[in-house]
């Protein structure tokens, strides 16, 4: 019952497996941080007393659309990666999906809470909209006058 002797080719392979999940988790984990800073910079310019900036919201979100399609590409590359390292026993590699996890938890929870303020601020707009007076509401148009004009003009040439 003795445990199977790798080779030595085997024992590369599974380091430069074991090596690319790492980088591509330590990758994942960067993403996650940059992802979780641009919310909290978008929540701090939603907080804001007055009016955001709503280029400095399309900006962030434009951002943050890019990072979480990173993180999605980096996950459809660490899955395949991640299947064939189970048989190791690596110390690090636990350590970093807890890491992640974490992280992945702290997004999600200030996404819920940008998600908030952003409803709130589109209340905010709704209502300031709502209050806009339009100045030609009861008054004619000067092209629907009801006076009688010429229907024939006379060329001469």
């Amino acid at each position: 019952m003795g445990k199977k002797e790798l080779s030595e080719e085997e024992l590369t392979e599974r380091i430069a497996i074991l090596t690319r999940l790492r980088t591509l988790l330590v990758q994942q984990r960067q993403k996650f941080r940059d992802y979780l800073e641009v919310l909290e910079k978008q929540a701090d310019t939603l907080e804001q007393k007055e009016a955001p900036n709503s280029e400095e919201l399309l900006a962030h979100s434009q951002l943050e659309q890019e990072i979480v399609g990173n993180i999605k590409n980096l996950q459809k590359v660490i899955t395949p990666i991640e299947a064939m390292s189970h048989e190791t026993n690596s110390t690090d590699i636990p350590e970093l999906k807890a890491d992640l996890t974490k992280l992945q938890n702290q997004v999600l929870e200030q996404n819920n809470k940008n998600r908030e303020l952003l409803k709130s601020h589109i209340v905010t707009i709704r209502t300031q909209i709502k209050g806009f007076k339009n100045p030609y509401k009861n008054k004619k148009s000067v092209y629907s006058k009801s006076e009688q004009t010429a229907k024939r003009i006379s060329v001469e040439c």
